[in-house]
């Protein structure tokens, strides 16, 4: 299993539109993958209600996983994109 943590950089967290991107690139990459915030469950990267529900704000760690084919590159992209300040792109 392939493993990667980030920094979320977004000003608003992994909230609202961040956490909508970040679902909609999860999804482009069309590998299962998982998130969570030390000491947190593995939750449905894919799924916006798991994301909100995460409470990820600026400069929380998360932990992303995948596993299968094109899952290392998966999460180098899925970790820089996380690594971004979306909010300030708005």
């Amino acid at each position: 299993m392939a493993e990667r943590t980030a920094t979320i950089a977004s000003s608003s967290g992994l909230h609202a539109r961040p956490a909508k991107l970040f679902v909609q690139k999860v999804q482009e990459t069309g590998v299962p993958v998982t998130i969570a915030v030390p000491g947190g469950a593995d939750l449905n990267a894919g799924s916006i209600l798991s994301l909100m529900g995460l409470g990820a704000t600026q400069g929380t760690v998360v932990t992303l996983k995948a596993e299968g084919d094109g899952a290392e590159a998966a999460l180098d992209t899925l970790a820089a994109f996380l690594e971004v300040d979306h909010d300030a792109e708005a």
